[in-house]
């Protein structure tokens, strides 16, 4: 039955479009030409934003400030191995999963850090990405406490993936 749902939705459009006399054809391709300029308007923002994750990385940032707080997450109980990922995380869905990757071919899906990755890829949002995407194609130029309150939600999402999976499974 799934695979008939799209091909409905499809005919119900065309359908609709046949009874209300809208030229169904010319009004996606009308679609298609202003998302092509929603995407253009967005690209250097992207390409901005994936320059700078590169320079993050390979300038060797990310391991320098993962050792620099590794003390004060493992007094909370957040593993060593997934603070890389709480780092990029934020920034880029690709990195985040280049370093999720990691994780779990250096240690095991099923050991602690592996499961706290798990759950923190699955339940965390790329914020700046996000940010840069939708304000850049709604033109926002003031975001106000958007960035504040969503990095408060990643960090409480962090925190929240280790602390779970420590009283569900461990």
């Amino acid at each position: 039955m799934s695979s008939y749902v799209i091909p409905m939705f499809i005919a119900i459009i065309m359908i609709a479009g046949l009874f209300k006399k809208v030229d169904v054809f010319g009004e996606f391709v009308s679609g298609a030409k202003e998302s092509l300029g929603a995407a253009f308007d967005i690209l250097p923002a992207l390409i901005a934003l994936m320059t700078a994750i590169g320079m993050f990385k390979a300038s060797g940032a990310l391991e320098f400030i993962s050792g620099m707080i590794a003390p004060f997450t493992e007094f909370l109980g957040f593993p060593e191995e997934c603070i890389p990922l709480a780092l990029i995380r934020p920034i880029s869905g690709s990195g985040a999963l280049a370093v999720f990757e990691s994780i779990l071919s250096d240690v095991s899906p099923d050991s602690f850090a592996g499961r706290v990755a798990s759950v923190m890829i699955g339940s965390t949002e790329t914020t700046f990405y996000t940010i840069a995407v939708y304000y850049g194609i709604t033109k926002v130029k003031n975001t106000r406490h958007v960035i504040a309150s969503s990095l408060t939600a990643d960090i409480t999402g962090f925190v929240l993936s280790a602390l779970t999976v420590r009283l569900l499974l461990y």
